[in-house]
């Protein structure tokens, strides 16, 4: 099977992911640790990524990136096929080290991006390897930076997750303000393990309803494509359901929904943008009965076959639907 496309454009922001191979250890000592931080820190400059936030932990990385140039995948495969190569090398070992392709979850900038942050500072937290308030002595992370403006990269803008936690600034004043957000969150807030727990690293996107409908419209996003990974496929299907029945809509005159049973779920204009859309999309019945208000999907079912037949209502809708005209 073909490779399906990344979804890429210049300014866009991820949330990208990878595990070692079966799970293993990749990361177990911090010299591999600091290697791939260094392949990382690499990447970002060769191809001029932002990172919001990061952390290498022992068996997977989590990067909040920002590509200003569109360029996600040739970076990601510089990233890990670099670092693979130097991997191999110093351990004299062949074969797959990472788990398969990485998982890029494009991310809405604002709330979305600075919670990202959170759960990426708060990683070492759900892992048990460390307390909020050990968290500034976790090496390889961002929150390692925060505390030590003077070691931080360029490219490395942490003032991200300060700014979305209430504006912080970048001061001590602040950090210490910030380590106090990071222990609400792991407390009571979403990006810690308890009971109001939203895992950041599911779907395909993270963010508004607006904004993944944004990204389906703007970059042609199919439930097929590969940046969609397996989650957000039905989301992305029922986002293209709607744009197309809003279209549809849009070109059916106000006396369509007008007439006597316009509200009747065998209203004519309801089977007729029914069947258009059961003919140009791969809509389910079950939607179409609920958005039209039609009942049932075999309800939907029925009124759609006896209009295709020619014995049905709508037929003058359809044509209009078919034939563009409003």
């Amino acid at each position: 099977m073909a490779r399906k496309l990344r979804l890429e454009f210049p300014g866009a922001c991820y949330h990208v992911i990878n595990r070692g191979n079966y799970r293993g250890d990749i990361f177990a000592t911090a010299k591999t640790k600091a290697a791939f931080e260094d392949c990382v820190f690499e990447a970002c400059t060769k191809h001029g990524w932002v990172l919001h936030a990061y952390v290498v932990m022992r068996n997977h990385y989590h990067l909040a990136l920002e590509t200003p140039e569109g360029n996600l995948v040739a970076g990601m495969q510089w990233l890990q096929a670099t670092f693979a190569n130097r991997f191999n090398r110093l351990r004299g070992e062949r074969g797959h080290l990472f788990q398969g392709r990485y998982k890029a979850l494009a991310v809405e900038e604002g709330a979305a991006l600075g919670l990202l942050c959170d759960y990426i500072h708060l990683n070492p937290v759900r892992a048990g390897v460390a307390t909020v308030a050990g968290l500034p002595q976790v090496r390889f992370s961002s929150y390692w930076h925060l505390w030590r403006p003077k070691m931080r990269p360029a490219f490395l803008r942490v003032q991200t997750a300060l700014e979305d936690a209430g504006g912080l600034a970048d001061t001590k004043a602040g950090w210490a303000a910030y380590a106090r957000h990071l222990e609400w969150h792991a407390e009571a807030g979403p990006a810690g393990k308890n009971a109001a727990y939203v895992n950041l690293s599911k779907g395909w996107a993270l963010g508004t309803s607006g904004f993944k409908a944004d990204l389906v419209v703007a970059h042609k996003v199919t439930e097929s494509a590969r940046a969609l990974e397996q989650h957000g496929a039905e989301e992305v299907r029922r986002m293209r359901w709607a744009q197309a029945c809003t279209a549809a809509l849009g070109k059916l005159p106000a006396a369509a929904r007008q007439s006597a049973d316009a509200a009747a779920k065998s209203a004519a204009w309801k089977v007729a943008v029914a069947a258009h859309l059961k003919a140009t999309t791969d809509v389910s019945n079950g939607w179409l009965a609920e958005r039209l208000e039609m009942g049932s999907g075999v309800y939907v079912s029925k009124h759609v076959g006896l209009l295709r037949r020619g014995t049905g209502r709508g037929g003058e809708w359809l044509a209009k639907l078919t034939e563009g005209k409003g």
